[in-house]
Parts: C-alpha cells; structure tokens; sequence
C-alpha cells in the first residue's frame, strides 16, 4: 500500500446538515450508465466511491447538499469504465486527494486517470483505513479488470456498495452481511431489456454474469439482508432505457414485506437526499 415507511423517490435540494455525533453522512450524488459517485463523510474523513461525472457537475452536486468539495480526503475506484473514473483526476488534482485503487484497475485506467500524485493501491479482501472508516474491497463479477464493492465501517456502522455485479456470489453477500445502510444495483427489468432498442450483443452482456443485477436479483439479494438494524437501503445504476424507478421500487420492495424500512432510488439526473446512518 501506498500513500413501514413508504417507498420513495429522493429528488430534494435541500442542503443537509453535517453529521451529529457517531452519525456518519451518506449521498448517493450521481448513479446510472452516464456516471456515478457515492459520498460518505463523518465530519472529519470525507470520502468519494467513484466520481464518474465531470469535475465541474460533481462539484456542483456536493454543493447542493452542503458538502464541501474542497474536503475530500480520498476517492476510492471501483473499476475503470468511464462512467466510475470520468473525474476522478480532476478532483485529485485540484484538491489534493489520494486514490484509491487496486493496482490492476490503476493499469486499465491510468491514462483516463491523468498524472495523480497520491495513490493507495488496496487488494480486493484486504481492508485498509481511511481517518476512522475501515475499508473493506471486495471482488465483484464485471466485465473489468479486478471490479471491487466496498464495506466501509465506523464505529459500529457499517454502509455497504455493491454496483456493476452481474452475479450474486455468497463472497458479495457475506461481506454486506449486517450493513446499517446499502447501496445495491438494480439495474434493468429483464422484460423491458429483452424486448428494448439494444443491440443483442450488449443485451446479452448486460444479462450475463460479468454484466449487471436485475430488479428480480436485487430483490433476492436484499431479502437475504435484512435485518433489524438495517436502517436504509438505497437502490443504484438503474438502466434509463431498460427501467424505471417505479419498476425496480415494486420488485425490490417485495423484498421488505411488513419491516417498516425505508428504501429509496438513486438517480442519474439529481443526488439523494443525505441520510444520516448511525
């Protein structure tokens, strides 16, 4: 290493305060085929998962929940397909925030990437430290080099990220196993893919097990997840051409029968709201 509430749809602009005591802050900033980015802040350490939109938009959206973009410390890559690393250099280099990546992503990436001075290189199943958050990588099956989701952990709180996965491994679900919060791909509804505009070649990647998780396969893992401290689930990288908030709510909410907990859709157009998870 180197140095029972509704179902709902977040469309707020509301700024949010910063966090409160042990609350660690959560603001899904951008999420879908066009890019993405996770945000995730305890008031001293603050983290990006991803920064898949332009330098210039992810500020802008940071600055509409009240989040300093001047105060990442680290953004954290999942893997090196555009729509994760589009900014990731910019924001490095203007702020002057370490990256964190394995090495084999940081090879597929480097020239997207740009010259970056600060890296930590992690190992999918090693976890590292950032301030007080532990990260946990995790090997997720994609079509890239060496995809990772991520646990990231706080005194007790735990909040989970598992996007671009084409398979449910018992790997993905032992490690977001008793999350306070998660993030969770539901991707497309497989009617609306088989009988959409794609060409078949990319329907078929999409569907495959190096692709990305159906409404159907995200109901299935997060009803393998519930539990009583589960506090917030959000589902992320909808397909806007192959689903619909609406769709993937039904089917993924069938999940929750009678508990009460909230789950909410990410957006490609518009942040979340910011969730406190204690």
């Amino acid at each position: 290493m180197t140095d029972t509430a509704p179902h709902c749809i977040e469309t707020s602009s509301i700024a949010e305060p910063a966090p409160v005591g042990d609350a660690v802050r959560l603001c899904v900033l951008a999420s879908g085929s066009r890019g993405n980015a996770v945000h995730i802040s305890d008031g001293v350490t603050t983290l990006l998962f991803d920064a898949g939109l332009s330098g210039v938009e992810l500020e802008r959206r940071m600055n509409s929940r009240g989040i300093d973009p001047s105060a990442i410390d680290a953004i954290v890559v999942s893997h090196e397909h555009s729509d994760h690393i589009q900014g990731v250099g910019v924001l490095a280099r203007r702020f002057g925030a370490r990256v964190c990546v394995s090495r084999p992503t940081h090879a597929a990436a480097e020239k997207a990437l740009g010259k970056i001075d600060r890296f930590i290189h992690f190992d999918c199943g090693t976890p590292f430290q950032l301030g007080d958050f532990s990260i946990h990588p995790f090997s997720t099956s994609h079509d890239a080099a060496d995809p990772a989701g991520f646990t990231v952990s706080r005194n007790g709180c735990k909040i989970g990220i598992a996007t671009d996965l084409g398979v449910v491994t018992e790997l993905v679900k032992n490690h977001l196993a008793h999350c306070s919060a998660l993030v969770l791909e539901a991707n497309h509804d497989p009617i609306m893919l088989e009988e959409g505009p794609y060409p078949w070649p990319l329907k078929q990647r999409i569907a495959s097990r190096h692709g990305h998780l159906s409404n159907e396969a995200s109901h299935r893992l997060l009803k393998s997840l519930i539990h009583p401290a589960l506090q917030h689930v959000i589902l992320a990288h909808l397909s806007e051409q192959n689903n619909s908030p609406e769709a993937a709510l039904k089917t993924v909410g069938d999940a929750l029968g009678g508990t009460g907990l909230r789950l909410s859709v990410a957006r490609q157009d518009v942040c979340t709201q910011v969730f406190e998870v204690r």
